[in-house]
């Protein structure tokens, strides 16, 4: 049920905020938003994996932390919320919690995709490509990854993540967001 009420809540808010936006851009934004890694990554900041109940097996087999049971159990309390509360508490708690990633899924296709702007940013100032160099910590069960990206030599972000993937793309955004700032500050007296 979490899934629908959640579903609900989102069209609604992006209908009414991007009121500017055709039926097929509505459609991707709101599918961005409402996926399981985005749940799963609030499920994190939220700490829910602390209050899940697991199996055994899945206790030992590093439960807490995969992607599709904590989006799960962000789905269950959305439902859960839906059932004990006023629709307009639902709504702004749903809100809230996806304002962030709402406001980013409507800067429009490839927001999340970090790797790809500093590849095209590289591209477009004549740099070398961003070099990404990984370690990893942890028993094959719960391993966790950490990145470093490199641009012409220098560092420019780390990040990390519970695969290659989430570590390089976490060390991207940091990049990212460094030469965001650089940017801002060039142009601030």
């Amino acid at each position: 049920m979490g899934d629908s009420v959640l579903a609900l809540v989102v069209t609604d808010h992006i209908y009414t905020a991007f009121p500017e936006m055709a039926e097929g851009q509505l459609a991707p934004l709101r599918a961005e938003v409402v996926r399981a890694e985005t749940l799963a990554d609030l499920a994190g900041e939220l700490q829910l994996a602390k209050a899940i109940r697991l199996g055994r097996g899945e206790e030992v087999s590093g439960g807490r932390e995969k992607p599709s049971i904590l989006s799960d159990a962000m789905e269950a309390v959305i439902g859960a919320v839906y059932l004990d509360a006023p629709w307009e508490v639902l709504i702004d708690l749903v809100r809230g919690w996806l304002a962030a990633p709402i406001a980013a899924a409507s800067q429009g296709p490839g927001f999340r995709d970090f790797k790809t702007r500093l590849q095209e940013y590289c591209a477009r100032c004549g740099y070398e490509a961003p070099e990404y160099r990984l370690s990893e910590k942890g028993p094959d069960h719960a391993k966790r990854f950490s990145a470093v990206v490199r641009m012409n030599g220098k560092e420019r972000g780390r990040g990390g993540g519970r695969s290659k993937k989430q570590a390089e793309q976490a060390a991207a955004a940091a990049a990212w967001q460094t030469l965001d700032l650089e940017a801002v500050a060039a142009v601030t007296p």
